[in-house]
C-alpha cells in the first residue's frame, strides 16, 4: 500500500527531506518522528536496516507502492544496463515524475492528483494513470478545459519550476507543454537515494 499520512513525517523517518516542502520542516526537526525520535541513533542501524531504509526512501520519493516498486525492479533486471540505474530511469519515466520534473506540479503527490483527475494528456489523449511510462518523443500537455485552474495558471508562470530543467525534457511553461526529448540517464537524475543499496536489498 502507498503511504497516505503526513508527508513530512516520511522525510523525518528517512533522514532526508523528500519534498521541497519538507526542507523547512526537516531543518527544524531533523530527528525521526515519535515519542523517542530524539533518542534514536540512525548510525546503529544494521546492514539490512540500511538497505531496507534506502528502498523505502526510493518508494516514498516517487510515491509508489511496494508492489509497484517490485514490478519496476523486475523490469530493471531484464534490461542490459546496471539494474540500479535502470530502476531509477524507469521511475523517472513515470508520467507523475515527468509532470513534477517539468515544474507543472509542486510535489509528486500533486502531480499524481492532477493525472488522476484527468487534467493531463499525452500526445493529445487524456491519460489518468500516474504510472504511465513516457517514451522519448511523446508530448505531455495540460488539457484545454483545465488550463484556467489556479494550479496550472501558477505552473504557466514557472512557480514550481526548478532552476535547471531536467536535460531529457523540453518544457514550455507558458504553453503548459512538455516533450521528453531523450531517455532519462542516471547521471542526469538527482535523488537522495543510493540505489546500489536498493539493488543489494532486492538481490539478497
Amino acid at each position: 500500500m502507498r503511504y497516505t499520512g503526513p508527508k513530512v513525517r516520511l522525510s523525518r523517518r528517512a533522514g532526508v527531506p523528500l519534498t521541497r516542502k519538507a526542507v523547512r520542516y526537516f531543518e527544524q526537526r531533523p530527528y525521526p518522528p515519535g515519542e523517542h525520535g530524539r533518542k534514536t541513533n540512525r548510525r546503529t542501524t544494521g546492514d539490512y536496516g540500511l538497505r531496507l531504509m534506502e528502498k523505502q526512501k526510493l518508494r516514498w520519493y516517487y510515491d509508489v507502492s511496494e508492489r509497484q516498486l517490485r514490478r519496476y525492479w523486475d523490469l530493471a533486471v531484464r534490461k542490459s544496463g546496471a539494474s540500479g540505474a535502470e530502476l531509477v530511469t524507469l521511475l523517472e519515466s513515470r508520467l507523475a515524475s515527468v509532470v513534477l520534473r517539468a515544474g507543472l506540479a509542486p510535489s509528486i503527490y500533486a502531480a499524481r492528483q492532477y493525472i488522476n483527475h484527468g487534467h493531463i494528456a499525452v500526445d493529445g489523449r487524456k491519460v489518468d494513470i500516474p504510472s504511465y511510462l513516457v517514451k522519448p518523443g511523446q508530448v505531455i500537455t495540460v488539457r484545454e478545459r483545465s488550463r484556467r485552474m489556479q494550479p496550472f495558471v501558477a505552473a504557466a508562470e514557472g512557480v514550481h519550476a526548478d532552476e535547471r530543467i531536467a536535460p531529457y525534457l523540453s518544457v514550455d511553461h507558458a504553453d503548459l507543454r512538455i516533450t521528453m526529448t531523450s531517455r532519462p540517464e542516471r547521471e542526469q537524475i538527482s535523488i537522495p537515494v543510493d540505489e546500489q543499496l536498493v539493488v543489494e536489498f532486492y538481490s539478497r
